[in-house]
């Protein structure tokens, strides 16, 4: 199945500051040639409430050379302002101190004004529009010389300008006119390398806006829009120097845009036309600012509200993803100014890309001793918390291959080459959650439209489903629902008994457990005493997520302590119930956090020996807040394989078995990932609820053959295990492959 694709927005807000246009484009409604200019209070307060409401981004609009009006200059002097972009300036400064990135698009400009703005803002922009000079809509309009505008599209490359560009269709250009303005952006990209961005934009006609303010027109509509889901979209005639736009004509243009540009994003506005799902189908990769306030340069067309378009999107196969107004390639000093830089250090630095610098902490980390680290764990020697966070930060190909070649190595000496799976059934009974965990989307509210709970006939008809298939166990988990009592948890285990006995009980992670005992008021020897009664055969070793409380703060303040997750699974050990252990890795956890995870984790198995397994568990991020809101990518394959290298090496001989989740990286990876110190496939799970709201594009079931052959297309033998490890049956390598 092919990958899910992010589709990005920004979730900003407007500020229109000036309105004041020198230009007389005859397609636009939202100059004046008045004296327009807003006051330093209300700027201020327009960028509070944005940042009370966590918009990320003002978007600061203004006519071409606004200055050029004397009443214009005259108010910049009244506000103490020696020129235009000053007070620009000051504004996007303003937004900074509240945590609010800045975008400007304020027409073509100076090198010297790029670059004093370029100390306060995040990117700026600029629309080429088109490379017609002579085209009726632009009669009037000095500023639309698509020379003048090219030369302030190459000063901000040459100052290292995140940018955005692009072209406005339908204003009386040829087909071929659009085509040599996308080749002439391609151009200046491929010399410089600041696009981040190119948006092809529809021209839509608007009336007239005399004696009215299209910032206040925009506001409206947006907000009834939003809310009621009425908006105007009002149809008018095209004017006589306009062309109509198809459809095929967009299609066209994203898909040269693609070729032109591989490395820039595609934004198509949403609010101009019905077709942007299928021109997102086509390559589009980018919705632009889904502004709160509306659009300002088409006010009567508001912007759909991010739930709308997630809505749209989620059956399509795509994610709706928040972005920064800078995209995050550019996210180093080498493009931002360092006041900018440490703005997103400080508050949205989970949107640096993995691996990159200044994440949310800066340390040191000791490479010198990877070498070293790398030997000991081969050997089983306990690794240090610097050897750790050295290898699980490590990126040099040859230090990784030599982590691959021990792990896979000690995996032989402990697990031998047979490569083991089971048959099961994972039965997620409700997805009703009070919790709220930012990296799940499973989760319901219990009102819910998308909330469930397996009635009892339900349950039993799945128990029949998975002996039918020949599974040998039931995995059980569910949300933590308000209304259960610790009896409607025995009595799902009593259910499955009754329906087949014979069926392993792997349930109730230790989530479920803790809230059991917080609504039962009983100590844990006594719920796990009476969940054995029921029939409990062993439990997840789930909810660990990063075993550190602060990674575990920022993504699941409701969650359960550490010393809590501890104490439950320790309590299960002790009363002769195993475990699995996990971890869930690849959001915002830093490398030093994982090494207190994996010593958690070694550390409490060499107390009480009760773990089977150990289980590396990739974020998924697509579907959820976490993914959606914090910019944290999926990680990649490669990235994947290394740190499952070192979750083997950092277990040394204490836990035999290390599992891959084909479900959250695939069943390519997890073959792969059987030369990198796996020895386990896991489940057939036949219903995979989890992941799959997360967004992943695995699957929810594998049938015994497919897991088979991956281990046979890897060189080794299979087997079919129980929950505990006992073989069931054994599949030898074909005599062709021996």
């Amino acid at each position: 199945m092919s990958p899910r694709r992010r589709i990005t927005f920004s979730r900003n807000v407007t500020l229109s500051l000036s309105r004041t246009c020198v230009s007389h484009c005859k397609y636009c409604a939202f100059s004046t040639h008045r004296a327009h200019l807003h006051t330093p209070g209300e700027v201020e307060q327009l960028i509070d409430r944005a940042a009370r409401r966590g918009v990320k981004e003002l978007l600061v609009l203004t006519g071409d050379e606004p200055g050029y009006h004397v009443g214009v200059r005259e108010r910049l002097a009244e506000f103490g302002f020696d020129d235009f972009v000053g007070y620009v300036a000051w504004a996007c400064e303003r937004s900074l101190e509240r945590g609010v990135l800045a975008h400007t698009n304020l027409g073509g400009l100076s090198a010297g004004d790029l670059a004093r703005l370029r100390e306060v803002t995040a990117s700026q922009g600029l629309m080429l529009e088109s490379l017609r000079a002579d085209l009726v809509a632009h009669q009037g309009s000095p500023t639309k010389d698509p020379a003048l505008r090219l030369a302030t599209i190459r000063a901000a490359g040459e100052l290292r300008i995140p940018f955005t560009s692009g072209i406005l269709v339908g204003i009386g250009e040829s087909r071929q006119d659009r085509l040599d303005a996308l080749g002439a952006l391609a151009a200046v990209h491929g010399e410089y390398g600041h696009l981040q961005e190119v948006i092809l934009q529809n021209f839509v006609p608007h009336r007239r806006y005399y004696g009215e303010e299209p910032a206040d027109i925009a506001t409206e509509a947006a907000e009834r829009y939003w809310r009621t889901g009425l908006g105007t979209h009002p149809q008018l005639l095209l004017p006589d120097w306009a062309c109509e736009i198809s459809i095929d004509d967009m299609l066209e243009l994203v898909t040269a845009s693609r070729e032109l540009m591989p490395d820039v994003g595609v934004q198509i506005p949403p609010n101009l036309a019905d077709w942007w799902p299928q021109l997102i189908a086509a390559g589009a990769t980018d919705l632009g600012g889904l502004s709160a306030n509306g659009d300002h340069i088409s006010p009567e067309h508001p912007f759909p509200s991010p739930h709308k378009v997630r809505k749209t999107l989620a059956p399509l196969g795509y994610a709706l993803t928040e972005r920064l107004c800078v995209y995050p390639q550019y996210l180093d000093r080498e493009w931002m100014a360092q006041g900018v830089l440490d703005v997103v250090k400080t508050k949205y630095w989970s949107f640096i890309p993995r691996g990159a610098s200044g994440r949310r902490e800066e340390r040191v980390i000791r490479r010198d001793l990877v070498a070293g680290a790398i030997a000991k764990g081969r050997d089983g020697v306990s690794l240090s918390e610097d050897e750790l966070t050295a290898l699980f930060a490590e990126n040099r190909p040859e230090a990784i291959e030599d982590m691959r070649q021990a792990a896979d190595e000690l995996r032989a000496e402990l697990a031998g080459d047979t490569v083991t799976f089971v048959v099961n059934r994972n039965i997620n009974v409700s997805n009703v959650c009070i919790v709220g965990c930012a990296f799940c989307g499973f989760g319901q509210g219990k009102r819910s439209p998308d909330a469930y709970q397996h009635p009892g006939q339900e349950f039993r008809a799945r128990i029949r489903d998975a002996v039918d298939y020949g599974a040998t166990e039931l995995c059980i988990q569910s949300g933590i629902h308000p209304d259960w009592s610790f009896e409607d948890y025995l009595a799902y285990l009593r259910i499955a008994k009754d329906e087949a006995a014979q069926l392993h009980l792997h349930a109730y992670s230790p989530m479920e457990i803790a809230h059991i005992a917080d609504i039962s008021g009983r100590p844990l020897p006594e719920i796990f005493a009476g969940l054995q009664a029921a029939g409990l055969g062993s439990t997840p070793g789930t909810a660990a997520e990063v075993l550190h409380d602060g990674v575990r703060e920022r993504i699941s303040p409701n969650k359960l302590p550490v010393a809590r997750w501890i104490e439950v699974i320790e309590a299960s050990h002790r009363s002769g119930l195993r475990s699995t252990s996990t971890v869930m890795f690849g959001h915002i956890e830093e490398p030093w956090e994982l090494a207190e995870h994996m010593r958690v984790i070694r550390t409490l198995q060499e107390r009480t020996g009760g773990f089977t397994e150990f289980v590396p568990l990739s974020f998924i991020p697509f579907q959820t807040l976490l993914g959606r809101t914090h910019g944290v990518e999926e990680i990649s394959p490669e990235e994947n394989l290394k740190h499952t290298a070192v979750f083997r090496l950092a277990l040394g001989k204490t836990i035999t078995n290390l599992q891959a989740s084909w479900v959250k990286m695939g069943l390519d990876t997890a073959t792969e990932a059987l030369r990198w110190g796996v020895n386990d496939l896991g489940g057939t799970l036949m219903e995979e609820s989890i992941s799959r709201l997360a967004g992943s594009y695995h699957g929810v079931r594998l049938d015994p053959p497919q897991l088979i052959a991956a281990a046979h297309k890897a060189g080794r033998p299979a087997a079919e295990r129980t929950t505990l490890y006992d073989i069931r049956c054994r599949y030898e390598l074909p005599l062709l492959a021996l």
